[in-house]
């Protein structure tokens, strides 16, 4: 048999998994989900079982597992906003003009100093 080279082609990413998968509201889609890995970080650093978070953010148990395990299509975006207020956490949205060597707008989360209480 003969030596056959693979010639795999690399195409950097967008930094949007979503996006560079073509999928509708890609960008709804990482908001959601950078929020939920938010609220999993602090249920896990509160040490709280999924029945109590349940409580805390007036929900049942069933949502609470979709949430931790990323099944995010019945969750909106301000929905989580507010599990994260629920959980004591301060939510901050800024607005500013894009900067022109960017094509498009975007939306970015971003998390401070997550802390733990206790």
């Amino acid at each position: 048999m003969a030596n056959r080279k693979n010639h795999e082609t690399v195409v950097p990413g967008s930094g949007n998994v979503f996006s560079d998968l073509g999928l509708h509201d890609a960008d709804e889609k990482r908001t959601k989900v950078r929020l939920a890995v938010a609220i999993k970080q602090i249920v896990k650093s509160q040490r709280i079982s999924q029945s109590a978070a349940a409580k805390v953010l007036g929900v049942n148990q069933p949502k609470i597992s979709a949430l931790i395990n990323y099944r995010l299509d019945g969750f909106s975006v301000e929905r989580l906003l507010h599990f994260l207020i629920a959980l004591d956490r301060d939510v901050e949205i800024v607005i500013r003009k894009k900067p022109r060597s960017r094509r498009t707008a975007r939306i970015v989360v971003s998390e401070g100093r997550m802390e733990s209480a206790g």
